[in-house]
């Protein structure tokens, strides 16, 4: 699907349009999310459009050959992959058309309403708004942008690997949260190309366990139902170009409840002020969870891949 040479090509490509997002180190905490190692965090919830979501559609625009007719472009989304193509379309002049399921949140909806997009609400999960997105590209000719399985995307999300290992240049091991496994994708192609030593973990919504599932079988699994209510990580199952790269290249996949994702959102406003929307959490819900095997004295670089204000809310 992707080598590290793609994603280094989609570095270049989309650097003046794409911010640079800051590492911190997670220290001075009333209680800590890791006992034994030392934890920095990447804050991609302060990326353009509130996630590393910008790197992905801004990479598809600019990788296509020829530019998008007066249709512009069209996609499916649990909110910030659609925020990111409404922002790309806006840099670019032209109309976006997002397909949201229910589950999407509120607070998403508005944020898209102020990129000028134009939304429709269609079916409880991803698979029936992405069947509205294919028709209305069908009828229009606008350009469909797949959240997670488009070549240009998956390097678009893979930058954010570059940029950790440029960053934070002793990690061992990194935290990613996995919907349909596009970004976990770009990112442990990336990272393994340059430091095949670095550990890449995988956290995903208990009641959208699609990756690991298929890691586990060996092959691509297609859930039965969907129950989390995260419609960001919301993905009955992954593409077969995005596991062929996954596999073998991530070490593991850590499980996380809705809940659990919560309290952390929680815990990242009031321990850093940081505005994470849940999928943005799930690294830290893995960590405040044990279920990561730590290792003395490494140190992790969890990704907040996502903001909004589930944590000042709740």
């Amino acid at each position: 699907m992707i080598t590290i040479a793609d994603i280094e090509a989609a570095r270049r490509r989309i650097a003046p349009h794409i911010r640079r997002t800051p590492v911190m180190a997670l220290d001075q905490t009333r209680d800590l999310a890791a006992g034994r190692a030392r934890v920095s965090l990447k804050l991609e919830c302060l990326q353009a459009a509130g996630s590393f979501k910008a790197r992905g559609a801004m990479n598809r625009l600019l990788g296509m050959h020829g530019k998008p007719d007066k249709a512009g472009l069209v996609t499916a989304s649990g909110g910030n992959h659609g925020l990111a193509v409404a922002r790309t379309a806006h840099v670019a002049g032209i109309p976006a058309k997002v397909y949201l399921p229910r589950t999407v949140s509120p607070e998403k909806v508005e944020k898209l309403k102020e990129w000028k997009a134009n939304i429709e609400i269609v079916g409880h999960v991803f698979e029936h708004a992405n069947a509205a997105a294919l028709d209305y590209s069908g009828e229009t000719g606008a350009v469909y942008v797949h959240p997670f399985a488009d070549p240009l995307v998956v390097a678009g999300q893979g930058t954010l690997g570059l940029d950790i290992l440029d960053d934070v240049t002793d990690v061992d091991t990194i935290l990613v949260a996995i919907g349909g496994g596009g970004l976990i994708a770009g990112i442990s192609t990336a990272v393994k190309a340059r430091n095949p030593k670095v550990r890449i973990i995988g956290v995903q919504a208990t009641g959208a366990p699609s990756m690991k599932a298929s890691l586990e079988a060996g092959h691509v699994v297609t859930l039965p139902e969907v129950t989390t209510k995260v419609a960001t990580l919301a993905a009955k199952r992954t593409d077969e170009r995005v596991f062929d790269l996954i596999r073998g290249k991530v070490d593991d996949v850590i499980l996380v409840s809705d809940d659990e994702m919560k309290d952390a959102a929680r815990w990242l406003w009031f321990e850093c002020g940081i505005a994470a929307d849940l999928s943005g959490a799930a690294s830290i819900a893995a960590l405040r969870s044990g279920r990561i095997a730590e290792r003395p004295g490494e140190h992790i670089c969890a990704l907040i891949c996502g903001a909004g204000s589930d944590g000042a809310l709740v």
